[in-house]
């Protein structure tokens, strides 16, 4: 009588296998991006801020190179210091001009861009075929060659040192009405977005983490973000809430 192996696969593999591709030559553990001087600020934008009144920012706020014309948040707004490169900008005392400052800030953003975008060997590839709407993911790289939707409330599930790092070829969608949810202990200063599309976070949304953004971040009607917003084009802001992570 002829025997015959069994192999038998987890199905968290199979689900893996479903829906993207594993790579199994996965890195160590991730370590956090460092967002050098750019860690200093909320948002943070080279091209400008548009809001709709009343937006709630705990945090600094800044622009450059463009000027503060640009900026269009009013200090009723921003629980911290925003900064321009000109005197140009917001009227009242929370403004400062410090063009250096800004400097420094965008060549760190731009840096920490890059070393979020550019890690190799993800632990998942297209996870998903671009949609993780519904899904629970774990700690490690990430990467997508496609667009990226979240249609339902996804999962981040880790420790407190854990890190997530997300890389996004195309745009990043987060439908209306849905959530990005930490558990386990994972914190959203570890979890890093680097879209090189443009970001959109849907009406009454929330997410959790710092969006490293190649262009712009939009925040749609009500929706609110436990992290960053770091865009190297604009921001556009209406009535959110936006409150830096923990450190």
């Amino acid at each position: 009588m002829r025997l015959r192996t069994l192999f038998v696969i987890p199905v968290a593999i199979l689900s893996m296998l479903a829906v993207g591709t594993s790579s199994a030559a996965a890195a160590a553990p991730q370590t956090p991006v460092n967002l050098g001087s750019a860690g200093n600020f909320t948002v943070l934008s080279k091209t400008g801020i548009t809001d709709v009144f009343k937006t709630t920012i705990d945090g600094n706020v800044g622009t450059s190179p463009i000027t503060g014309a640009a900026l269009l948040l009013t200090c009723a707004e921003v629980n911290g210091t925003i900064y321009t490169v000109t005197d140009a900008g917001p009227l009242g005392d929370c403004r400062v001009t410090d063009a250096t400052r800004l400097t420094a800030a965008v060549g760190d953003m731009e840096t920490a861009y890059n070393d979020a975008a550019g890690r190799t060997l993800p632990d998942a590839l297209n996870l998903g075929a671009g949609e993780i709407g519904g899904l629970t993911l774990t700690p490690g790289l990430y990467k997508w060659t496609t667009d990226l939707n979240i249609s339902k409330d996804v999962t981040l599930a880790g420790g407190p040192d854990d890190v997530f790092i997300l890389q996004v070829a195309g745009t990043l969608k987060e439908a209306n009405g849905m959530a990005v949810i930490l558990t386990g202990g994972a914190q959203a200063k570890n979890v890093f977005w680097a879209s090189a599309g443009a970001v959109t976070i849907g009406t009454n949304s929330h997410m959790e983490g710092t969006i490293l953004g190649k262009t712009m971040i939009a925040m749609n009607t009500k929706a609110s973000i436990n992290g960053r917003l770091l865009a190297q084009t604009a921001v556009t802001l209406q009535m959110n809430t936006i409150t830096p992570p923990a450190l």
